[in-house]
């Protein structure tokens, strides 16, 4: 699973993540950015912020699995300034992921929907689909939105997880603390709808014309 911020997992995709673990078919979660954008923060502060968000990830994912076998792979780019489709940045980051996915034999990948509103959102979408064209075997992008609008069917194919109780992924919601909380300060905070999520997720698969 490929997520552009540590939230976006649970917010999105955490009835999937929590039924493929349990299932054994969980080969990892990778975040793209290192959570640095979402507080206002003095110079050189951002450390502080981005060490918080790695635990915060890491204890998520331990809420929504059970496990702790695979911690979550940080691409560490900057918040809300994605590197270009045609950047060398770009072509290294799918080059990464291309390789774990060989390596792990991916053959889905959940990614933040590619008309997200958000910059991050889309660049995620953007190199799950480059890796999806650099792949020697079938592997399938399925989209998940986080901020953006259902898409019109006749695109895409959805499928709908089986429920995961509710409780578990509020709890696991829980664990992002710099997003729900002051703890770090003036910036975001994550906003009450979106704190009620449902007990399953919906995937968008795009149809093949």
């Amino acid at each position: 699973m490929l997520a552009p911020h540590a939230d976006d997992e649970t917010l999105g995709a955490g009835a999937l993540i929590a039924h493929a673990s349990a299932a054994g078919q969980l080969a990892g979660l990778v975040y793209l950015t290192d959570g640095s954008g979402s507080h206002d923060l003095p110079a050189g502060g951002a450390g502080r912020l981005i060490a918080a968000r790695r635990r915060e990830a890491a204890t998520a994912l331990f809420r929504l699995t059970g496990s702790r076998r695979n911690p979550p792979l940080h691409l560490g780019w900057k918040d809300a300034a994605p590197a270009a489709a045609e950047s060398p940045a770009f072509a290294r980051t799918v080059g990464r992921v291309a390789a774990l996915c060989r390596r792990l034999q991916v053959d889905a990948i959940a990614v933040t929907a590619l008309d997200e509103p958000h910059c991050d959102h889309a660049a995620a979408a953007q190199i799950a689909y480059a890796v999806q064209g650099r792949a020697t075997r079938r592997l399938t992008v399925a989209e998940y939105y986080v901020w953006g609008a259902v898409p019109a069917a006749r695109r895409y194919r959805a499928v709908r997880t089986r429920p995961m109780p509710v409780g578990r992924r509020r709890h696991a919601l829980r664990a992002h603390r710099s997003q729900l909380t002051q703890s770090h300060g003036p910036g975001f905070r994550l906003p009450k709808d979106k704190q009620r999520m449902p007990a399953s997720d919906i995937l968008f698969i795009e149809r093949k014309s």
